[in-house]
């Protein structure tokens, strides 16, 4: 099967330090694959590469084998690479509905229709509505954002990334804060989304991980050490002593 999104050789330098040192993955649809790795192993950094936010010091990145190293990331975002953040980034005061629908107007802008409402754009509010229901939030469309709680928030955000119909899902932390409640339903959110999407997951729950990842890849310094199954990553030796722990 080939990679909806493929990594070679990708490298991060700044100055003398190399955050992520040439990391080769390749993200398929149907599959959910997680990048653990404790603080500083670059994980963040690989998603920002991935998406645009900061450039490549070297190494190749292909959509659907199209490179698109050097494209900058509004341009991923439009042809099919969405990403959500650690940190909440929704717009409290709007309600749910208009917070997917200004994400989907950003994806597919208007300029020229100046006499017409943002508001009353047909593809836009179609596709806020289809994203909510992907996410299980159809019953909050009209709730203000800011009353969500925290589960719901985090929802919230991947609906805002579904609203620009991506190919490619790349998740940060999207776990973080959550009870346990919260976070079955978020798993279960992305057990039904890998089926039509490319999910790269970064967690620190690694009891989740190991509950929805299809693959792992483990970085240690900027650099993978191993990449596989749950099942093989679980009994790695160098991944026990450089992150799990022997007693895990």
């Amino acid at each position: 099967m080939n990679a909806l999104l493929s990594v070679t050789g990708l490298t991060r330098r700044f100055g003398g330090l190399v955050a992520v040192n040439a990391v080769d993955i390749d993200l398929h649809r149907g599959e959910v694959h997680a990048v653990i790795g404790t603080n500083g192993a670059g994980k963040s950094t690989l998603i920002n590469m991935l998406s645009g936010e900061i450039d490549a010091s070297g190494g190749r990145i292909a959509l659907d084998g199209d490179d698109i190293t050097t494209r900058a990331q509004s341009r991923r975002a439009r042809e099919g690479v969405g990403r959500s953040y650690q940190r909440t980034t929704i717009f409290p005061e709007f309600s749910v509905h208009e917070n997917c629908r200004l994400a989907a107007q950003a994806a597919t802008p208007r300029p020229w229709a100046i006499w017409e409402s943002a508001r009353g754009c047909g593809d836009s509010n179609t596709a806020a509505t289809e994203a909510l229901r992907a996410a299980g939030l159809a019953d909050q469309a009209q709730r203000i954002a800011s009353t969500l709680s925290h589960g719901a928030k985090r929802q919230l955000e991947v609906a805002m990334c579904l609203a620009t119909r991506p190919r490619v899902l790349l998740l940060d932390e999207p776990l973080a804060g959550m009870g346990a409640e919260e976070t079955d339903r978020m798993l279960g959110l992305l057990t039904r989304l890998k089926a039509t999407h490319a999910i790269l997951l970064v967690e620190h729950d690694m009891d989740a991980v190991f509950r929805i990842a299809d693959r792992i890849t483990v970085m240690v310094n900027g650099t993978v050490i191993a990449t596989g199954d749950p099942a093989s990553i679980r009994t790695n030796p160098a991944v026990r002593e450089a992150y799990l722990g022997e007693g895990h």
